[in-house]
């Protein structure tokens, strides 16, 4: 049993925005903290796909959180997983075997893949919420294009030079673009025989629109850039099956080497470990002050919660939201807050490729070169606590502007590998 100090002890579960907020909140102040987290890095998820798509590498967006939290004297990092919790004795349970007591405990564990019960398309279809999820995209994007090169069978040509991401939210409209800019012309001087317009970059969604919680001119503008950087847009269409090498939408078959998945998320397992009433996604119902119902104890952030804003409607799983119920949640413990959680909305903001982004500012809405300049600078802001700002903003502005991706590496042994099967309609539904 790991115990404490006489002051009120606070565990927190996971470093990501909401966790890292309440942790600087509390650091230096009369408690003791704890932050439990199984990987020892806090990551800036919003540059993901830039990642994914060879822009930045990741040192470039992840820094250690002991580093981070290297001047809160009164904050201790533990490498490890919670895996239990038990409202009853005040601790929990982790996957090293100990167990952790808690006067404060703030649950801010994150969210996962959902793939709507179809957990088998996993492993066709990446989806990208970690520093392994992204390179191991950029590893397929990058394979795809190296054997498109001495490739000569049409069909199997094709395939390797046709990406598809599915889901039409911020995450893949972002992810389509970026890839769409990469294998049209980021690299295409640096083959032989690829040239911009081998590559087919398809963006599925199953609604009617992309990014759908935008104001629908908004998302019509974002569409239009999509477009006009050559990625094939199919709206209304859900996904009925994907396997390696194939996504199937409706009756139609695309043949694709790399497939990546922006669909859809689920929270963690938070809400069994409290047997809490939670909605379809997972997300713990918490009252207005972010507690848990009848556990005064223990309050649910970020994506682990399902808090609703003024409109009644679930907040978004957004950093924003994340970092500011963090600090709230501090406030809270410390006695310092005042009446319940509000949420400030700061305006919903996704970029399209390069020189073009989409911002709603409620009655204000921008697209084109100068959202994108916005976008940018919003972006650079908030890497604050990982490197230089100026020398991030030096190196992404010149490869995302000049088209020079520096971090087109492919780690790990590179097998050469036999033809595959022809895939047919046929073949998928015997």
């Amino acid at each position: 049993m790991i115990t404490t100090q006489e002051r009120p002890h606070v565990v927190i579960v996971g470093a990501g925005f909401g966790g890292l907020a309440a942790a600087k909140r509390l650091a230096n102040k009369p408690v003791d903290v704890t932050v439990v987290d199984r990987r020892n890095h806090h990551l800036f998820q919003p540059l993901l796909y830039q990642v994914a798509t060879a822009a930045l590498s990741p040192a470039d967006i992840a820094a250690p959180i002991r580093s981070i939290l290297s001047k809160a004297r009164n904050v201790r990092v533990l490498l490890d997983e919670v895996t239990d919790v038990n409202s009853v004795t005040s601790s929990v349970r982790l996957a090293s075997g100990d167990r952790l007591n808690y006067d404060w405990l703030i649950l801010a564990t994150g969210s996962r893949h959902s793939y709507f019960g179809h957990a088998e398309w996993a492993a066709n279809a990446p989806g990208l919420k970690s520093i392994e999820d992204a390179t191991a995209i950029r590893r397929n994007v990058l394979l795809a294009l190296e054997r498109a090169e001495t490739e000569t069978h049409p069909e199997r040509r094709q395939a390797l030079l046709t990406f598809v991401v599915i889901g039409g939210g911020p995450t893949g409209v972002e992810m389509a673009g970026a890839i769409a800019e990469l294998a049209r012309r980021s690299v295409s001087s640096d083959f032989r025989s690829i040239t911009p317009g081998c590559s087919r970059v398809i963006l599925v969604e199953a609604g009617e629109r992309v990014l759908p919680t935008f104001p629908k001119a908004l998302s019509n503008a974002a569409k239009q850039s999509l477009e006009d950087l050559g990625v094939e847009v199919m709206l209304g269409s859900p996904v009925r099956d994907l396997g390696s090498g194939y996504v199937l939408c409706q009756s139609r078959l695309i043949l694709a080497h790399t497939i990546v998945w922006a669909a859809g998320v689920e929270a963690s397992p938070a809400a069994g470990w409290l047997d809490a009433e939670h909605d379809t996604n997972g997300r713990i119902f918490v009252d207005a002050d972010l507690r848990v119902p009848r556990l005064d104890q223990i309050f649910a952030i970020g994506d682990t919660a399902n808090a609703a804003g003024p409109d009644n409607r679930p907040l978004p799983g957004v950093a924003p939201v994340a970092k500011q119920q963090g600090v709230y949640v501090g406030n809270v413990i410390l006695g310092k807050a005042k009446g319940d959680f509000a949420y400030r909305d700061y305006g919903n903001l996704a970029t399209v490729g390069r020189s073009k982004a989409v911002i709603d500012w409620g009655q204000l809405q921008m697209t084109g070169f100068p959202a994108w300049l916005v976008w940018s600078f919003a972006h650079i802001w908030f890497l604050i606590g990982f490197r230089s700002r100026i020398a991030v903003m030096t190196s992404w502005l010149w490869s995302y502007v000049a088209y020079h991706r520096s971090a087109r590496l492919i780690t790990g042994d590179v097998a050469v590998q036999a033809p595959p099967r022809p895939i047919t309609l046929e073949r998928i539904c015997a």
